[in-house]
């Protein structure tokens, strides 16, 4: 009987199982004996390493939820410290990287403040920054043997020493590479965000350094804010690095080091809804820097969407009729002066320069600021790069004019005076004044102020005939206000202006002047004069040191065009999530305080605000508004800035007069007078009308997002 197992076969069989195992044994020991040092070196160069995942900033938009700034995708150049000076030669490679960069048309960062040419100087327009941080690698480097404070050649020699750069490399070579050398160092110096090597790097750039494997470089994903309008930029505001003082807050709410934060206007007054939280990924790199594995540990939550209640049309329109009104005023000026000067009646000494001006539109019935325009302005796109140029440029563009400059409001604060006297029963709506065109009840004490009439032709003396106080808010007379004010007293005309919002804080978020209604209290801070009673009657006709802002004048037309509802200018209107799909916050109109007064006194006021506009008695003011869609009221106003120095001009208008829908303030610095700068509320009140008349398709455009 034939066995089924043959012995050959099991030999075999037993054979082949020896010969596998011998193998095996000799790659286990080839692997771990004789090849197990270089594995383990191997291993150990694979890393994990945490990284912060920054979350998308939050969009900010208009009341009609149209994009104003968004995000854009970039990616970031960074230098990894520990691989690039593991290198032989470092400096070749940083020298090799900034030629690539250059020869890609990017631009990498450089914060070392000196020439990059010889003669070595340092940069006549140091940042503040900048010397900050100078100053701290200074001391960090003192004991290595940096000179008490070293030239930019004397600094320059001793980081050829410090960082090894050998005399192969040219001067400017050695420039280069120590700028980026010193940007990384200073930041161990001062307690900053990491050094970027490029921001928002440009594809081809990155293709190129992938593709020759530099190592010492790493590729970030971030952000930028994408400006989605030219207009806008006191509003908006822009965002930067945090600086040490930031740091310390903001390292509280657990920002990464290297955070990007709002520096001013509506980034940073909305920051805390706008960040976003930042996630934590780890991920395994090998020696080579790629990327093995990425585990999340908490995934980034982009940042809250704010509505803001700017029209964002009506803004731009704004801001262009502003600056195009402001031009034609500068070359009108320009060729005035130039006729003057041909007739030998032109005064050198006298400042007459357009310097500043600015214009606010205000919902009525809310309070809510549409536009908030100020001249000259800037491109906020550009800030950052530009930013010392913008300082040293003439006029300030940097300030905001609307919310931060301080203005006397001139005759545009008689309406306040109006409504004191009214509703505390000094007078009421038939009492009249007749006007002597002098005011001489101080004459002997040397006081004798002057109605503005009595000298408008020169030569000649004029007054007024019998003025109400309506008439006399048509006429702008002088002489009444000095009457009534005079008896009002400066105590109660600035409990009337505070209450119409004029010296104190208006509700809105961003940063702004709470200006100055005149008062016995602080007079001789602003005047460095004791408090007279000629300061009163000044006061009563927008003078004295009276001072208030754009803003808060527009709020106080609004507040006279519905009869005493001042409302806050709060600019927030409504924040979503980060989908949009959850309202946060929902802004209701809030009503700061009212002044109560019968509802004749109002209708006296509104009608002396309505002659002002539409009375033929002023015939520049209405030829100027004769043609408006809306029958609208205002006043005019000149703010005297002292001697040979050319008027301030004010000018406030609402409309419809019958049902008030919008107000509108605009100051122009040295404009002359208030009835020389209408032409721009005119024009800005056009604007709106058109706006509001859009067809039905630009009307669902139009409507706030629910």
């Amino acid at each position: 009987m034939n066995s089924l197992v043959k012995p050959g076969r099991v030999a075999a069989m037993i054979a082949l199982v020896i010969i596998i195992l011998a193998l095996y044994l000799t790659f286990l020991y080839r692997l771990q004996i004789i090849e197990g040092e270089k594995y383990y070196h191997l291993s150990d160069e694979v890393t994990n390493t945490e990284r912060t995942i920054t979350a998308a900033r939050g969009n900010i938009l208009d009341r009609y939820g149209r994009v104003l700034v968004s995000n854009k995708e970039c990616y970031n150049l960074k230098i990894d410290n520990v691989k690039l000076f593991a290198n032989e030669d470092p400096n070749a490679v940083i020298l090799e990287l900034v030629r690539m960069v250059e020869g890609y048309g990017d631009h990498y960062t450089d914060d070392l403040p000196i020439s990059r040419t010889p003669p070595f100087t340092y940069d006549e327009n140091m940042t503040a920054i900048q010397r900050t941080m100078l100053n701290a690698y200074f001391v960090r480097q003192k004991p290595d043997g940096l000179p008490e404070n070293p030239s930019a050649v004397e600094l320059l020699s001793f980081m050829r020493t410090r960082y090894g750069i050998d005399n192969r490399y040219s001067s400017e070579e050695m420039r280069i590479i120590a700028g980026v050398r010193y940007s990384i160092n200073v930041r161990y110096a001062v307690n900053t965000a990491d050094y970027l090597f490029v921001e928002d790097a440009s594809m081809p750039l990155i293709a190129s350094i992938l593709e020759n494997k530099l190592v010492g470089i790493e590729v970030q994903r971030a952000y930028l804010r994408n400006y989605e309008t030219e207009y806008a930029a006191h509003i908006l505001g822009y965002t930067g690095l945090m600086t040490q003082e930031e740091y310390e807050r903001y390292s509280l709410l657990n920002y990464a080091n290297d955070a990007m934060v709002g520096k001013d206007g509506v980034e940073y007054a909305f920051e805390e809804y706008l960040h976003g939280k930042d996630g934590k990924v780890i991920e395994t790199q090998n020696n080579a820097g790629t990327i093995l594995a990425s585990v999340y540990e908490t995934e980034p939550v982009p940042g809250d969407h704010i509505y803001l209640t700017i029209d964002k049309v009506l803004q731009e329109q704004t801001e262009r009729i502003l600056n195009n009104s402001v031009n034609t005023m500068i070359l009108n000026r320009d060729q005035a002066r130039i006729e003057a000067m041909e007739r030998n009646e032109y005064d050198p000494e006298m400042k007459d320069e357009i310097t500043g001006a600015a214009a606010v539109v205000v919902k009525v019935d809310t309070g809510e600021p549409l536009a908030l325009a100020s001249w000259p302005t800037y491109d906020v796109s550009t800030i950052i790069e530009k930013y010392q140029e913008l300082m040293e440029t003439p006029n300030a563009p940097l300030f905001n004019r609307a919310l931060m400059g301080a203005y006397a409001p001139g005759s545009t604060f008689k309406p306040c005076v109006a409504t004191a006297v009214l509703t505390e029963g000094q007078i009421n709506t038939e009492y009249k004044i007749k006007c002597e065109g002098v005011f001489t009840k101080y004459a002997a004490e040397g006081y004798a102020p002057e109605c503005w009439i009595w000298n408008s032709v020169k030569g000649e003396h004029y007054t007024h005939p019998e003025e109400n106080v309506t008439t006399a808010l048509r006429d702008s007379c002088n002489y009444f206000f000095y009457s009534v004010g005079h008896d009002l007293g400066i105590d109660k005309m600035g409990e009337y202006a505070h209450a119409y919002g004029l010296g104190v804080s208006t509700g809105i978020e961003l940063v702004e002047t709470k200006g100055n209604m005149s008062n016995e209290e602080n007079h001789s801070d602003y005047t460095g004069t004791v408090w007279r009673i000629g300061d009163t009657m000044q006061a009563a006709i927008g003078q004295s040191d009276s001072i208030f802002s754009p803003l808060q004048l527009a709020q106080y037309c609004a507040t006279v065009a519905n009869s005493g509802h001042r409302y806050s200018a709060s600019i927030l209107k409504t924040v979503r999530n980060y989908d949009y799909s959850k309202k946060i916050y929902e802004r209701e109109p809030e009503v700061l305080n009212t002044i109560r007064s019968a509802e004749y006194n109002w209708v006296a006021i509104h009608e002396g605000m309505y002659m002002v506009l539409n009375d033929w008695i002023n015939e520049q003011n209405a030829e100027v508004w004769t043609a408006c869609p809306w029958i609208c009221a205002g006043k005019t106003g000149t703010a005297q800035k002292g001697e040979k120095i050319t008027n301030d001009g004010i000018f406030l208008v609402y409309g419809p007069y019958t049902d008030p829908d919008v107000a509108i303030a605009v100051v122009v610095e040295r404009g002359g007078s208030g009835a020389n700068v209408q032409r721009i509320a005119r024009r800005i009140m056009d604007a709106y009308i058109n706006i509001c008349s859009y067809s039905d398709s630009s009307e669902d455009e139009m409507r706030l997002l629910r």
